[in-house]
């Protein structure tokens, strides 16, 4: 059967093995980010003054748990403040350290992909004059739903709640990661950062990739794999049914005919 490695950091990576696992999908977990704390001081400050903001974006779960590591025992998430998630896992995470679901805006379920120009729909009709928005992140991103929201007046802020590095492989995930190498027939890869597409080419320079599949779970993201010269890429929406759906069609459309098999 092939299988298919999840290269999101964990403990994601492991939630999304199991899941797939439950659906019949043969999936391990190949983590390729890897995600380190950052004690930035401007995100410890921002929790003292955290009533002061409409918006707090979070662009990952990772962030969420980040920045809540740091936050003073005695601070609580202010009512008046809307927390921002640009999917499901994200808002999941921020259900998980105390926000009410009330105040988290996200992309509807039923969103053809689960990023910042999906939470902007939901946000461009709020007014945002003078407002203050803050924007908890990794080390770099994107600007556009900053560059949005400034449009419309809000004044922006960024901290820092964490860095993703390349990760350092055991040696069970070092055998899994050449064994997948040696024989990309019986393995796919399924990405959902473009980071991790790099982080791969970091750790298997000189691989030509023109045998090997993989799904992503955005359009940016399948473009770097093609880049990269992966023969096989599917985008598809970042759920576990999606995957699941475009993983077992794929994995049928090269099997033989029936007329072909022994």
């Amino acid at each position: 059967m092939k299988v298919l490695l999840v290269t999101r950091p964990q403990p994601q990576a492991d939630e999304w093995v199991a899941a797939l696992q439950a659906q019949g999908v043969a999936a391990r977990a190949l983590p390729l980010l890897q995600i380190e704390p950052v004690a930035d001081l401007a995100a410890v400050a921002a929790w003292k003054s955290l009533d002061t903001y409409r918006l707090v974006v979070f662009v990952s779960p990772g962030c969420v748990k980040s920045f809540f590591a740091l936050k003073p025992a005695a601070a609580a998430w202010p009512a008046g403040t809307l927390g921002g998630a640009t999917g499901p896992g994200t808002s999941q995470a921020m259900r998980d350290v105390g926000v009410a679901a009330g105040s988290i805006v996200e992309p509807p379920a039923d969103a053809e992909q689960f990023d910042s120009e999906a939470l902007w729909r939901r946000l461009e009709p709020l007014a945002w004059p003078g407002r203050r928005v803050l924007v908890v992140r990794g080390d770099g991103g994107r600007d556009w739903l900053a560059d949005r929201l400034r449009e419309r007046g809000a004044e922006v802020a960024f901290v820092q709640a964490y860095r993703r590095t390349l990760p350092t492989l055991d040696n069970a995930q070092r055998a899994l990661l050449d064994g997948a190498l040696a024989q990309p027939d019986r393995y796919g890869w399924l990405f959902s950062s473009s980071q991790a597409v790099e982080h791969l080419a970091e750790l298997a320079r000189q691989t030509q990739w023109a045998s090997s599949s993989a799904v992503a779970t955005h359009p940016r993201i399948a473009a770097t794999l093609r880049s990269l010269g992966f023969g096989s890429v599917i985008s598809v929406r970042p759920t576990v049914d999606a995957v699941v759906s475009s993983w077992t069609r794929s994995i049928q459309s090269t099997l033989p005919a029936p007329n072909q098999r022994h």
